[in-house]
């Protein structure tokens, strides 16, 4: 996936988790944060970052803040590009070879999980998580609490108790990671609902990215420690 017309800036603040100002070479700008996430270790003062020019003429900020140099480590942080990409790449045949119809937002129980896949052994049901923590090079999921995490992968489990395939499909937005893990330390929760479900047959798995200022595609496997 490409964005269109980037340029670059100096983070100064995030007032709240919208917005941010960030310091260019046209002056101060006001500018969306496509990431309500904390993102606290990738925000930092003076971080140098990047700007996608909006598409809508209209909008109250004219730029939105996707990613960001993390000690020499470009981080693509925008919320929608994870999900963007992993279609992409499955439409492309880098998932599954026997893909036919590929559904976004589908309601599976309570949930609605990203993507269901039309495949010739039935259907593949699809969480797709974005990563964008790092710590020593081994990337970590999730950066905050998310219950909403924990009803998903309980849902995918349970897709597998009757009969469908899942996966809880982690895309790393950040190039030459180690490893990825669940952050057992920022939720527990989430780690024992992942390690349960792969132990009942949901399919774990993990893939970087490779990161340009305006540009992400999924480029490599990753192993998963759970």
């Amino acid at each position: 996936m490409r964005y269109d017309s980037v340029i670059s800036g100096r983070f100064l603040e995030r007032p709240n988790r919208f917005i941010a100002h960030v310091e260019t070479e046209n002056g101060v700008q006001t500018v969306h944060v496509k990431n309500t996430g904390r993102c606290r270790e990738l925000l930092i003062p003076g971080a140098e970052v990047y700007l996608a020019k909006g598409s809508n003429p209209n909008r109250k900020t004219a730029y939105d803040l996707i990613a960001v140099k993390k000690n020499g480590l470009l981080v693509n942080m925008d919320a929608q590009a994870p999900n963007q990409v992993f279609a992409e790449w499955v439409l492309g045949g880098g998932f599954l070879p026997d893909v036919k119809a590929l559904r976004r937002e589908y309601t599976y129980g309570e949930s609605r999980l990203d993507f269901c896949l039309e495949t010739e052994r039935g259907l593949h049901l699809v969480e797709v998580k974005g990563v964008t923590l790092e710590e020593q090079g081994e990337a970590r999921f999730p950066d905050a609490p998310t219950e909403r995490g924990v009803k998903h992968i309980r849902e995918l489990q349970r897709a597998v108790e009757n009969g469908l395939d899942a996966t809880l499909f982690f895309v790393v937005q950040m190039e030459n990671m180690h490893s990825v893990s669940p952050n057992d330390v920022t939720h527990p929760a989430f780690g024992t609902a992942l390690r349960e479900a792969a132990a009942a047959g949901v399919h774990v798995c993990a893939w970087d990215c490779a990161v340009t200022p305006d540009s992400l595609s999924i480029r490599q496997q990753l192993p998963v420690l759970l």
